[in-house]
C-alpha cells in the first residue's frame, strides 16, 4: 500500500486528502475519480460520475464541473 496526498480546491476552498492505494503512481485523472467518489459517492444522481469509457481529460473536466479543481498529487 502506498499513501498519496491529493491537494485540490473544492468550490474554491483549499483541501487535501490522503488516499492509501495499491498502486505505484496516481495520475491526476484517477485522483479526480477518487475525489468524485469521496465527495459525491452517496449522491443518488449517478450523472455526477463520468462514464466508464471517459478519457482522462473528460474525467478531469467532469470533476471541474462539480467544483473539484486544481487537483495535484503530492508524493
Amino acid at each position: 500500500m502506498r499513501n498519496f496526498t491529493v491537494q485540490y480546491l473544492f468550490n474554491g476552498e483549499l483541501r487535501s486528502h490522503l488516499f492509501e492505494l495499491k498502486q505505484e503512481q496516481l495520475p491526476v485523472h484517477e485522483a479526480a475519480l477518487h475525489l468524485l467518489e469521496l465527495h459525491f459517492g452517496d449522491a443518488e444522481n449517478g450523472l455526477i460520475m463520468p462514464p466508464a469509457d471517459a478519457s482522462p481529460e473528460e474525467i478531469v473536466q467532469q470533476a471541474e464541473v462539480v467544483g473539484l479543481t486544481q487537483i495535484k498529487v503530492l508524493d
